[in-house]
C-alpha cells in the first residue's frame, strides 16, 4: 500500500480528506468526460473512497488520484485538458464512504502524492471486476415496463454518447440506474465501468454500437452482470429506435437576432468567469436558449461552457476578463438540449456577440440637453417621507433619532424662500415614530396628508393627519394631529402599502408588526367600518414575506386592483379582494429572479395614460436586487391584457434602493440608490449618482438618455417629488455603513432638460378647480413659444415618497379643445381611469411646463372630510371646495 491512514477526530458531518500517508488535498477542480483532467481510469472494486482510489493510482504509479461523481477514480501524472480549481461543485458523498466527498458532476476531488512514486505493480483498472474473468452478461429480463436491453455501445470516442449523471441508490446495476433516470425524465439509461450511471434522451457524440463481448465488466451490485467497461456503456430505453446525433459542431447559422460567432475562448484562471450573469439548464441547453436570454436582458455578448452552462455580459468583458481564443478543439462539449450544437469545453467558451452596428440591441441617448442637479438648500431634517402639500410647500416626517437631538421628527420646506435660511424652514411634531410608515395626500377638501403605521408597539398603530397652510412666502400654521385611544389601525404595520380606493376609501395592504417582526398579511380599509375586526388575511403576504414590504398598488381601469410585491403580481376584485388574475413572475436577471419590493427595493410607476383611455395601461418597474445583486433593468407589461408579460428593457446601470419621479411631459426622472446590496442600513455599497430619463414615447429600448451627475449618495430612506415650478426635489439618505456615506441634511433639485433650454414657461389662469368626471373646464393660457396646435395638458396625481414608493402617482393627458387662447379640459372620465384626488395640472407649451395648479378630481366619494370625526382632529367636511 502506498499509505495508511492516520486516526482522526470522530467526525460529525462530511467532509473532505485533507491527507492520506503521503497524499494531500488539491481541492475540487473541473473535469469533463470530453477531456478528462486525469486522462487514466482507476478501478476501485466498488464501494468507492478517497483512500481506495488513491492506493489504486499508486499501485499503478501515477501521482495524481482523483474521485468524482460518488463512484468514478481517475489518475494522472498531471492535470489535462485545462482542468482548473473550482470553488463548488464537489459535493457527493462517496459511494464507500458517506463521511467523505468523492466530487460530483464534472467535479474532481483531487489529490497529490507528495513523493516518488514507484514503478506500477497494477494495471491502473485493476484487471477489470474480478467476476469479468468468470464471463458476464447483460440483463435482458425482469426489467421495468417498456424497458428494454439495447445493447453495448462505444463511449467517449467524442466526447460521452450520454451527458447527463444518474444517482442510483445503493451499488450500481442496471435496475437502480434505471430508477434513476426514470425518475430524472430520462428515457435512456447506461451502466459503464462497473460503477458508472448515465442518462439522457438521445444518443450523442456520434454513438456506434459495439459487440456484446466488449461491455465485460460486472456490475458493481450485481456480479452475474455486465455494466459496460472501459469506454463501454451497456445501454437501456424504453425507445424503440434511440435518436443517435453526429460529433458536434459550432453553430454559426440561423442565430437570434443579431449574434455572430466569435469563437472558442478561454475563461480567467482561477476559477473565474469571463461575463457576470450566468445559469445553467441540465435539460435542455442549447445555443439558441442560452442567446435568447442575453438579449432578452440586453447583453451584446454570450458564451456556453460545458454543455449546460450559458453566461452573459458585454463585449467588454471579454476584453477585461478573457486571455483570449483557445484552439477550436478546447469547446469540444455539445449542448445537453442540441447535441449536434458544441457548447464550449472546460474554462473554455463558445463565444457568441451581437452586431451593434447592424442592429443595435438598445441605444443609450446622451443628449446635449441633460438638465443638471442643483443645491436647493441645506437642511434640518434626513427625511423619511417627503409629500408636495396643497399648499405648494413640501413636508417632511423623519425617523426618530435620526437627526439631531431636539429634532421634532417633522418640518415644512417653503422653497420660495430657499434663499433665506431662516424663514424656509417651519418646524412641525409627531406624537409617535413615524419610521417605516406610509402617507397620501387625501381627495378631501383640504387635501390632507394621512400617514399611518410607523416603528413599534403603539406606533405601528398610528393614523396621523395633517391639514397644509399657508401659501408660497406664508407661514403656515396649522401641525400634525393624532389621537391613538380614539383612532387607530387594526393591526400594527412596519413597512406596509397604502392606496386611495376608486371608492375613495383608503385600502392599506400588508407590513410587519415592528422591526423585523411577524408579518401582518392583511387587508384593511380606512375609515374602518364600525364593528368588529374587518381585516382580511392573505396567504400570497404570509408567503413572501419578509420580501413583499412597501408592496406597489395601483388601481386599474377594468375596475381590479394591481399589487405588486417581491416577485409575483396579481389583480384583485376591489370589492372582495380576491384574486382574478395572476401574472407571470417578475423577471430579474440572468442568474436569479430576486425581488423588487423592499428589502430588494426597486420603484413602480403607472406610465402615461391618455384621452381616450383605450390603449391598456401599463406600468413599469426599475431596478431591484437578487439578494444584494442590484438589477440593471426595468420591466413593463400591460396587466389587463390577455396573455400579457414582462418586457425587459436594460438601464445604463445596476440600481437598488431606486428613487423616480413622474414628470408633466410625460417622461420619467431615475436617480439614487446603490449599484450593490439591498435596501437597509449599511446594506447597499457603491452609490449610483447618475440621472437618467424614460421616455416611454421612444421605440422599446431606445428610450433611457442619461443625464447629469451628483457628488450626493442617495441611498436608504431618499426621496424625489415633482415641484410645482417643475423641478424635481432630490432629499434624504440614511445609509449608516460606518462612514462611508454621511446622513444627508442637503436638499437639492433636478432641473430637467425641459427647464435647462432657456425657454420661458407658459402661464395659465384657472377658475373651477373642483371638477367632476366627464366635466368641462376652462382655461386661458398664455404661450411663451407657441404655436397652440403643440400644446398639451398634463394632470400629475399628489405623491407621496418613500422607499421606493410614490404613493398617489398618476400621469394622465386629458383631451381638451382651444378657440385662441381660451381652452376647455375634459375631466378623465371615471374613478377606474382617474383615482379620486388632487392633481397637478401643467401646461405644456411645446417641451416646456407652466408652473402646476392644484384641481381636485371626482370629489370625495369616501367622505374622508368628516373623519375621524374624534378629538384631536380638525375636519375640513365634505362638499365643493
Amino acid at each position: 500500500s502506498s499509505s495508511s491512514s492516520s486516526p482522526s477526530a470522530t467526525q460529525t458531518g462530511p467532509a473532505v480528506v485533507q491527507t492520506y500517508g503521503n497524499w494531500e488535498s488539491q481541492g475540487c477542480w473541473s473535469d469533463t468526460p470530453a477531456a478528462r483532467s486525469l486522462t487514466f481510469v482507476g478501478n476501485t472494486g466498488g464501494a468507492n473512497t478517497p483512500q481506495k482510489c488513491m492506493d489504486v493510482c499508486y499501485a499503478a504509479g501515477y501521482n495524481y488520484a482523483g474521485v468524482e461523481y460518488s463512484v468514478e477514480c481517475y489518475c494522472g501524472t498531471t492535470v489535462s485538458n485545462g482542468g482548473t480549481l473550482k470553488t463548488d461543485g464537489c459535493s457527493m458523498l462517496c459511494q464507500g464512504d458517506k463521511l467523505a466527498y468523492c466530487g460530483g458532476p464534472d467535479r474532481l476531488n483531487m489529490y497529490k502524492y507528495n513523493g516518488v512514486v514507484p514503478p506500477p505493480t497494477t494495471a491502473v483498472n485493476g484487471g477489470g471486476n474480478a467476476a469479468s474473468a468468470n464471463g458476464v452478461t447483460p440483463l435482458t429480463t425482469g426489467l421495468p415496463n417498456g424497458w428494454a436491453y439495447k445493447g453495448c455501445w462505444v463511449d467517449g470516442a467524442y466526447g460521452r454518447i450520454l451527458p447527463a449523471a444518474g444517482n442510483p441508490v445503493g451499488l450500481n446495476t442496471p435496475l437502480s440506474c434505471i430508477a434513476s433516470c426514470a425518475s430524472l425524465g430520462y428515457a435512456i439509461s447506461g451502466v459503464e465501468y462497473g460503477a458508472e450511471c448515465y442518462c439522457s434522451n438521445t444518443l450523442n457524440n456520434a454513438a456506434a454500437i459495439a459487440t456484446d463481448a466488449d461491455c465485460k465488466m460486472a456490475c458493481t451490485g450485481d456480479a452475474q452482470h455486465a455494466c459496460g467497461a472501459a469506454n463501454r456503456i451497456s445501454l437501456y430505453s424504453t425507445l424503440d429506435t434511440m435518436p443517435v446525433y453526429q460529433k458536434p459542431t459550432a453553430l454559426t447559422t440561423g442565430l437570434p437576432g443579431k449574434y455572430k460567432y466569435l469563437g472558442c475562448y478561454q475563461q480567467p484562471p482561477g476559477g473565474k468567469s469571463t461575463f457576470p450573469y450566468q445559469f445553467k439548464d441540465l435539460q435542455t441547453m442549447s445555443v439558441q436558449s442560452c442567446l435568447q436570454k442575453c438579449s432578452q436582458y440586453g447583453y451584446g455578448s454570450a458564451a456556453l461552457e460545458l454543455g449546460t452552462e450559458c453566461s452573459c455580459g458585454d463585449p467588454a468583458d471579454v476584453t477585461k476578463n478573457s486571455p483570449g481564443p483557445a484552439p477550436a478543439a478546447d469547446c469540444s462539449v455539445p449542448c445537453r438540449g442540441s447535441p449536434t450544437d458544441l457548447c464550449g469545453g472546460v474554462s473554455k467558451i463558445s463565444l457568441y456577440s451581437w452586431d451593434m452596428n447592424e442592429t443595435p440591441l438598445y441605444v443609450w441617448n446622451t443628449p446635449a440637453n441633460k438638465g443638471h442637479y442643483e443645491l436647493l438648500i441645506g437642511g434640518i431634517t434626513i427625511p423619511l417621507i417627503a409629500t408636495l402639500g396643497l399648499n405648494n410647500k413640501v413636508t417632511f416626517t423623519e425617523k426618530a433619532g435620526t437627526g439631531a437631538p431636539n429634532s421634532t421628527g417633522a418640518y415644512e420646506l417653503d422653497y420660495s424662500l430657499a434663499n433665506d435660511y431662516t424663514k424656509a424652514w417651519r418646524e412641525m411634531h409627531v406624537a409617535s415614530d413615524i419610521f417605516c410608515s406610509a402617507s397620501l395626500v387625501l381627495p378631501d377638501r383640504k387635501g390632507r396628508i394621512l400617514n399611518i403605521g410607523g416603528w413599534s408597539g403603539a406606533a405601528t398603530e398610528g393614523i396621523r393627519i395633517y391639514t397644509p397652510s399657508g401659501s408660497p412666502g406664508i407661514n403656515g400654521t396649522t401641525d400634525w394631529q393624532e389621537n391613538w385611544d380614539k383612532v387607530h389601525l387594526q393591526k400594527g404595520r412596519w413597512y406596509p402599502g397604502a392606496m386611495q380606493m376608486a371608492n375613495g376609501s383608503v385600502l392599506v395592504m400588508g407590513g410587519e408588526d415592528g422591526s423585523n417582526g411577524k408579518p401582518i398579511a392583511s387587508f384593511e380599509v380606512l375609515p374602518k367600518v364600525p364593528g368588529g375586526p374587518t381585516y382580511l388575511e392573505m396567504d400570497w403576504l404570509l408567503r413572501t414575506d419578509p420580501n413583499n414590504l412597501y408592496p406597489f398598488s395601483f388601481v386599474l381601469p377594468g375596475a381590479g386592483i394591481l399589487v405588486i410585491y417581491y416577485n409575483e403580481a396579481r389583480i384583485l376584485n376591489e370589492v372582495t379582494f380576491e384574486t382574478t388574475k395572476m401574472l407571470p413572475i417578475i423577471p430579474g436577471s440572468v442568474n436569479a429572479v430576486g425581488g423588487r419590493t423592499y428589502p430588494m427595493e426597486g420603484t413602480a410607476m403607472i406610465l402615461p395614460q391618455s384621452d381616450p383611455y383605450t390603449d391598456p395601461l401599463e406600468v413599469i418597474v426599475c431596478g431591484g436586487s437578487a439578494f444584494g445583486q442590484a438589477f440593471d433593468n426595468c420591466v413593463s407589461i400591460q396587466p389587463e391584457v390577455d396573455n400579457a408579460d414582462w418586457v425587459i428593457e436594460r438601464m445604463p446601470s445596476k440600481r437598488v434602493m431606486t428613487i423616480m419621479t413622474a414628470l408633466p411631459d410625460g417622461t420619467y426622472l431615475i436617480m439614487g440608490g446603490a449599484q450593490e446590496g439591498v435596501a437597509g442600513f449599511g446594506l447597499g455599497r457603491k452609490p449610483n449618482l447618475q440621472a437618467l430619463l424614460y421616455d416611454p414615447s421612444l421605440p422599446r429600448h431606445q428610450r433611457f438618455s442619461i443625464l447629469g451627475e451628483t457628488t450626493v449618495a442617495r441611498l436608504y430612506h431618499s426621496e424625489a417629488i415633482l415641484l410645482h415650478d417643475g423641478r424635481v426635489l432630490v432629499t434624504g439618505s440614511d445609509p449608516e455603513d460606518n462612514g462611508q456615506n454621511p446622513q444627508e441634511y442637503r436638499m437639492e433639485v433636478y432641473v430637467p432638460p425641459y427647464l435647462a433650454s432657456g425657454l420661458v414657461q407658459p402661464t395659465y389662469t384657472i377658475a373651477n378647480r373642483d371638477w367632476t368626471y366627464g366635466g368641462t373646464y376652462r382655461i386661458t393660457v398664455n404661450l411663451a413659444q407657441g404655436p397652440i396646435s403643440a400644446m398639451r395638458v398634463t394632470l400629475m396625481g399628489a405623491v407621496s415618497s418613500t422607499h421606493g414608493n410614490s404613493f398617489g402617482q398618476r400621469t394622465i393627458f386629458p383631451k381638451f379643445t382651444c378657440t385662441g387662447n381660451v381652452c376647455d379640459i375634459i375631466a378623465p372620465p371615471d374613478a377606474h381611469v382617474c383615482p379620486p384626488g388632487w392633481f397637478q395640472l401643467f401646461v405644456m407649451d411645446g417641451p416646456t411646463p407652466s408652473y402646476s395648479q392644484w384641481v381636485r378630481i371626482g370629489n370625495d366619494p369616501g367622505q374622508l372630510g368628516n373623519w375621524p370625526n374624534s378629538p384631536g382632529f380638525t375636519l375640513p367636511g365634505v362638499g365643493g371646495l
